[in-house]
C-alpha cells in the first residue's frame, strides 16, 4: 500500500463542513501525518469552532471514515486513524476515537475502559514514586539498537551535571548493567528487607543481573517478570532522586505495561537506529507509550554514523532515519550517538564515564542528547502540573 500524507489530504478533501466547503479547502487542516499504518490529522479554525462539541465529534468521525476508506482503496487497511481538534483555539479537544487528544495511539489497551488515549488508564491511576522528581523510561521496539547504552550514558551524563540519579535495569531477560557499569564482583546487599543500590559512576543502580546466576536463563512468564520488576522498583533503597532512568526490555511486552501501572512517569525515550527495519519496530514502541498515556520525550538515533581512522564520516545504516521517523510521529528528536570504538570499549570495560572525556565527537553528541532529554523532561513536568517555573532575582 502506497499511503502518504497526501493520501490523508486527498481523503479529507471529500469531507465537507456543514454549510461550507470541504475541510481542506476551508483551510482548517493544520497538520496531517502518517507513519507505519498510523494516520493523524489536526483541525482548527473558526469554521470548526462554530460546529460545537457534537458537530466536531461528527466531523471527526466523517474524517476518520474517509481516511480509512482511502487506505482500503490503496490496497490495505490502516491500523488506526486519529483526528483531533487543536486545543487553545476555542475548539477544546475532540477526536474520532471518543475524545483522544495529544498524540495518543490508536486504541486503549484491552480492558482499559474509558475514553481512548489522553492519558491512558495505566498512567491515570499510577502513583508517583516518593522522593523521585523525574522517572524516565528508555525503550526500543527491538533488541540490539543500543537501548541500554543510551540508558547508561543518559544516567551517567545527568549525574555529571550534578543531578541525583538512579538507574534501574528492568531488562529482566537480558540485563546489561553488570557489564556496562563494571559491577563485576560486587554483591547486592540487603538492609532489613530493602536492597541497597550499587553506587557507581555517581549513579545509584540496581539490576536483576546481580540477583541471579549470571549464566542462568530467566525463563519467566509474565507474572514472574511483573514480580521481579516490582521488587526491583519498590524494594530498592533509592533515596531522594532527581532522575530515575529505567532501562526496559525491548518490544512492547509485560514489563512496560507493569511499569506504566505501577509508576507515574515523566516520560519515555525511544531508541532507534537509522535503518527502516529498526524504525518499523521503534514506532510500535513509541505508540505503546502513547497508548499507555506516557509522554514520549523524544527519539534518540543510535549508531547514527561512523568516523573512520581517516577522519571521514560513514553513514553505515543511513543517517537520519530515526530523525525522520520522529518528525512523522510528531515527537522531538533528542540527538544522535555515533558508532564509536571508544564507546564499545568503555561499555565492555564498565567505564561509561570515559565516554564524556576527550575531544572526539562522542562527548559532544552525548551531552547534546542529555541536555535535550533534560529540557523535554522539564516541559513534560510543567504539562503534568508537577513543576512550576521559578524566577530568581539577584
Amino acid at each position: 500500500m502506497t499511503f502518504t500524507k497526501q493520501s490523508i489530504l486527498n481523503a479529507l478533501s471529500t469531507v465537507t463542513i456543514p454549510g461550507g466547503p470541504d475541510v481542506v479547502s476551508a483551510g482548517v487542516v493544520v497538520s496531517a501525518t502518517y507513519c507505519d499504518g498510523y494516520a493523524a490529522a489536526t483541525l482548527a479554525g473558526d469554521a470548526v469552532e462554530r460546529l460545537g462539541a457534537s458537530g466536531r465529534a461528527r466531523l471527526a468521525e466523517l474524517c476518520r471514515a474517509a481516511v480509512q476508506a482511502e487506505g482500503k482503496r490503496l490496497g490495505g487497511e490502516l491500523k488506526a486513524v486519529h483526528v483531533e481538534f487543536a486545543p487553545g483555539r476555542g475548539t477544546g479537544s475532540g477526536s474520532s476515537e471518543s475524545g483522544v487528544s495529544g498524540h495518543a495511539a490508536a486504541r486503549p489497551a484491552s480492558g482499559s475502559g474509558g475514553a481512548a488515549g489522553a492519558p491512558g488508564p495505566a498512567q491515570n491511576t499510577a502513583p508517583a514514586m516518593a522522593g523521585v522528581r523525574h522517572a524516565i523510561a528508555v525503550g526500543a521496539g527491538k533488541g540490539g539498537v543500543g537501548k541500554s547504552t543510551v540508558a547508561v550514558n543518559l544516567a551517567v551524563g545527568l549525574a555529571r551535571m550534578g543531578h541525583a540519579v538512579g538507574l534501574l535495569d528492568a531488562d529482566i531477560y537480558g540485563p546489561s548493567m553488570p557489564t556496562m557499569l563494571g559491577l563485576g564482583s560486587m554483591r547486592a546487599n540487603l538492609l532489613g528487607n530493602m536492597l541497597q543500590p550499587f553506587l557507581v559512576h555517581g549513579v545509584k543502580a540496581m539490576t536483576i543481573g546481580k540477583l541471579v546466576d549470571p549464566e542462568k536463563p530467566l525463563i519467566w512468564r509474565g507474572p514472574m517478570a511483573h514480580g521481579a520488576f516490582k521488587q526491583l522498583l519498590e524494594q530498592t533503597e533509592w533515596g531522594e532522586l532527581d532522575y530515575l532512568v529505567i532501562d526496559l526490555p525491548p518490544g512492547t511486552g509485560d514489563v512496560a505495561l507493569t511499569m506504566a501501572q505501577m509508576l507515574k512517569l515523566t516520560g519515555a525515550v525511544v531508541v532507534c537506529t537509522p535503518q527502516q527495519v529498526a524504525q518499523d519496530d521503534a514506532i510500535r514502541a513509541l505508540r505503546m507509550f502513547q497508548q499507555l498515556g506516557v509522554e514520549v520525550l523524544g527519539v534518540v538515533e543510535n549508531m547514527s554514523y561512523f568516523i573512520g581512522d581517516d577522519g571521514k564520516e560513514y553513514d553505515i545504516f543511513g543517517r537520519g532515519g530515526a530523525e525522520r521517523m520522529a518528525s512523522r510521529a510528531g515527537v522531538p528528536f533528542l540527538g544522535r550517538v555515533p558508532i564509536n570504538m571508544a564507546l564499545r570499549a568503555n561499555s565492555d570495560a564498565g567505564n561509561p564515564a570515559a565516554n564524556f572525556e576527550g575531544a572526539s565527537t562522542l562527548p559532544r553528541e552525548l551531552e547534546a542528547m542529555i541536555k535535550n532529554v533534560e529540557a523535554q523532561a522539564a516541559l513534560a513536568s510543567f504539562k503534568m502540573g508537577t513543576e512550576r517555573p521559578t524566577l530568581t532575582i539577584s
